[in-house]
């Protein structure tokens, strides 16, 4: 059932608050200073009245109607929706890391400073890379600046002439974006019948005009690029650069670094791979990690340890500069420091084999029923087509991901990678028990039954939901954004 708005249920004269009684002087108001005409209000704002109790029955069954990994599993494909811890949580509410100011004197900052260090620390060496920084928002925001380093050392080296960024074709969508944003021209590079990057079509598009690469290592079907070595030496022999996309950093951490496989510089989606909060608009962390090739290029200030102390190194004179406001989202950086400390390295390594084995033993439970185009071990995802189901029964993937929801599981991601036909593509973290990863395999099962002598039935779900089906190319076209 849908929950009215709460403006749908104010009583005129209903309140949710009490202030304190006015204890400044009489006359106080005059001596204001006079607010600018055209800020001041005709009418009074047209806000609730409501009492306490609606207002805390409101929000909370709005807290009911909405998922989360916390209600129940959340197979997102490259998107990986770990679990977010709650000492995490806890630690991230101490008030000597909530209530710091990012200009106040770095002598009271010190313990916030050596979070940041030691986080950088950690991540450099769980990626085999030199150092890094902190400052972008965003796993985009890390590409984007990620990018900008590599166009200023060209530019620095003058080669303006590389003007390419290779990209392929199974890529994250934020990939050749970044890479648009930061004026380079985008090439699109084939994948062989494994699913894999063709090595031909790759090699035939190298020259003096790339400037870089940008993979995935496992890629989005959530194979492994076993030609990697091959892939770099290739790349690194024209004189270009190897941009890693670290979404799926959860299928190799402890097991294999970045930088080992020939990366020059990397992102990292703090939410995917170190169990910070994902989604709901921010704040997200997208650290980029570097080698020393592209080390002096990193956003300033750089956070270094002196005989004093921590504190922030601004004599960068190759640096690309700021990319954010202050540092970071230090809140979020808290929490994956958290995350790395409390698994260690031997907990890192487990989380990673835990999230290979769940994906593959969810494949295994799936393949007998629905068509796998990429067959064999995959790492931490993998890919079903619906194409057949739609030839033949009518029913899209999109059909049996709205079914899931009345099963009581969010949907697989849809449509992506789209080099697969009616794509689903799972990803059940390692977080999740055999015995969910059971459940949830019956429940798709039994929509595929269930379609096939119902196709109706499905064209109609949700069923469960406080709205039915979206009309969401219209919701996209005609968006109504006001009430």
């Amino acid at each position: 059932m849908s929950e009215p708005l709460l403006i749908d249920k104010s009583k005129k004269g209903r309140k949710a608050y009490c202030f304190p009684a006015l204890d400044l002087p009489r006359g106080f108001e005059q001596a204001l200073p006079e607010l600018p005409s055209q800020l001041l209000r005709i009418s009074s704002a047209r806000l609730p009245e409501v009492s306490e109790l609606d207002v805390v029955r409101h929000f909370t069954k709005l807290s009911t109607q909405s998922f989360g990994v916390d209600n129940g599993p959340y197979p997102l494909g490259s998107c990986t929706m770990k679990y977010n811890p709650k000492l995490s949580e806890q630690i991230a509410q101490f008030p000597s890391f909530t209530t710091i100011h990012p200009l106040q004197d770095l002598s009271t900052a010190q313990g916030c400073l050596s979070v940041m260090y030691n986080l950088l620390e950690d991540l450099s060496s769980i990626t085999g890379m030199s150092w890094g920084s902190l400052q972008p928002c965003a796993g985009a925001h890390g590409e984007y600046t990620g990018l900008k380093m590599i166009r200023a050392y060209f530019l620095k080296r003058g080669e303006r002439g590389r003007t390419k960024v290779l990209v392929p074709v199974s890529a994250h969508g934020t990939n050749p974006a970044s890479a648009a944003m930061n004026g380079f021209d985008v090439v699109t590079v084939a994948s062989n019948k494994e699913g894999r990057v063709d090595l031909a079509d790759l090699k035939s598009k190298l020259d003096d005009t790339v400037a870089a690469l940008m993979l995935t290592n496992p890629n989005t079907l959530g194979l492994f690029e076993k030609d990697i070595l091959e892939i770099a030496s290739s790349v690194h022999a024209c004189g270009g650069l190897l941009y890693y996309d670290g979404a799926n950093l959860n299928a190799i951490m402890g097991m294999a670094t970045p930088g080992d496989m020939g990366f020059d510089v990397l992102h990292l989606n703090l939410h995917k791979t170190f169990s910070t909060p994902h989604g709901g608009g921010g704040p997200g962390s997208g650290p980029v990690m570097v080698n020393d090739t592209l080390r002096p290029f990193l956003p300033k200030p750089d956070i270094e340890l002196t005989d004093g102390g921590y504190a922030y190194s601004w004599d960068r004179p190759d640096s690309i500069g700021k990319v954010s406001m202050f540092w970071g989202n230090f809140l979020v950086l808290l929490r994956a420091y958290v995350y790395i400390l409390r698994m260690g390295s031997e907990g890192i390594r487990a989380a990673s084999s835990h999230a290979v084995l769940n994906a593959n033993y969810l494949k295994k439970k799936l393949e007998k029923h629905f068509d796998i185009p990429y067959s064999g071990t995959c790492m931490h995802e993998f890919v079903i087509s619906c194409e057949k189901l739609k030839k033949e029964y009518g029913i899209t993937a999109q059909d049996i991901a709205k079914g899931l929801i009345d099963e009581g599981y969010h949907p697989p991601t849809m449509y992506f990678p789209t080099i697969v036909p009616e794509a689903l593509m799972f990803e059940p973290t390692e977080s999740e028990s055999i015995e969910t990863l059971d459940a949830f395999a019956e429940s798709l099962i039994g929509l595929l039954e269930r379609s096939k002598k119902d196709p109706a039935y499905l064209k109609g779900a949700p069923y469960t939901t406080p709205v039915g089906r979206l009309d969401e190319v219209r919701a996209v076209k005609e968006p109504d954004l006001h009430y």
